[in-house]
């Protein structure tokens, strides 16, 4: 394959400033740091207090995560939260929206510091009014290279009226936005086994795309969305929201079949499994997929290189994967990796 950046557009950071400014104000235990986890406020993490969040130094040590990028054979991480910073579940619009701030303020310090290998996006609190505000500090005072968004928030889904400023402003600005699951609504059943990411994170944002279809977001708007994990459970379920669409009047509201719409959607390669990501691959386009590991969490795909490599497409098609999607859908806010 002729040489192509590689660009990990699924990657995440917490900074260490922001960290210390929530465990002041009584919203994190960072007393664990040293075993590589902190514990964050539920407000915050939608988490319970007493729950382990991993947090290795590669999260906020910039040679570590440096060391990452290296290791990995990859040029470019685009660092954003992870959801246990989103605030999801926090209704105080005024603490929601300082705390995001914050938050955003401490990721671009981050990326500045290593121009050309990381870049930053800006995340945004869905279901409150005034998140477009946001969402242009992000783009036009911080510059951010797009905006991660998690798949509810204030109790409210996607298709509330309560985003649909945000949803202009996102479409009308061809914002790239990166939908990542947060905790799922059935708490309770996913406590043990991991299960809350093993099984709620790629259910939530399956749940996320049905809301964007079947509350005809996507027939008002054509936001640039990619969705973390290969799109979650979406693809495989589309075949069944199709029959839905056709025979419950209640859930014939798009304009369009549900599975119509998946093409406008683009997907990350953190999948785990090559045929299921060939699978993803054929049925979307090579131009739709783009490499994301979700690293520098546990559960990511350490060996992205031969994850494209093993796919077995020629040469543009491994181009497009490795980097040249997030290039061209990134634009001008994507600096030249320095490698």
């Amino acid at each position: 394959m002729t040489a192509q950046p590689f660009i990990d557009v699924h990657t995440h950071v917490m900074p260490l400033p922001f960290l210390r400014a929530l465990a002041a104000d009584g919203l994190a235990d960072l007393d664990g740091l040293g075993e590589h986890v902190v514990r964050i406020a539920p407000e915050v993490s939608g988490l319970p207090m007493t729950a382990p969040i991993p947090c290795p130094p590669a999260q906020y040590d910039l040679d570590a995560r440096l060391s990452t990028l290296d290791s990995a054979g990859v040029d470019v991480h685009v660092v954003s939260a992870p959801p246990f910073l989103f605030a999801a579940r926090q209704d105080d619009q005024r603490r929601v929206f300082g705390l995001l701030r914050a938050l955003n303020e401490a990721i671009v310090e981050f990326a500045a510091a290593a121009p050309g290998r990381l870049v930053p996006l800006g995340t945004v609190a869905v279901g409150h009014r005034g998140a477009a505000a946001e969402a242009r500090h992000c783009m036009e005072e911080l510059g951010c290279a797009g905006i991660a968004l998690g798949t509810h928030g204030a109790g409210k889904e996607l298709d509330h009226p309560d985003n649909d400023e945000l949803w202009d402003y996102l479409a009308a600005h061809e914002v790239f936005v990166l939908l990542h699951p947060g905790a799922s609504a059935a708490d309770a059943r996913l406590g043990d086994y991991h299960l809350t990411q093993l099984l709620g994170f790629p259910v939530d944002t399956a749940t996320a795309v049905a809301r964007l279809i079947f509350g005809t977001v996507l027939d008002r708007y054509d936001p640039l969305i990619c969705l973390c994990h290969g799109g979650g459970c979406a693809p495989a379920l589309a075949p069944r929201w199709d029959l839905g669409w056709r025979r419950k009047a209640v859930a014939g509201t798009s304009r369009q079949p549900p599975s119509a719409y998946l093409s406008r959607f683009c997907y990350d390669t953190a999948v785990f499994d090559i045929p299921t990501l060939r699978l993803l691959v054929d049925r979307m386009g090579a131009d739709r997929v783009l490499l994301g590991t979700d690293s520098p969490f546990d559960l990511a795909d350490q060996r992205p290189r031969a994850t494209v490599a093993a796919l077995g497409l020629n040469d543009e098609d491994e181009r497009r994967i490795a980097g040249g999607n997030a290039a061209r859908l990134l634009g001008g806010r994507l600096l030249e990796p320095t490698t």
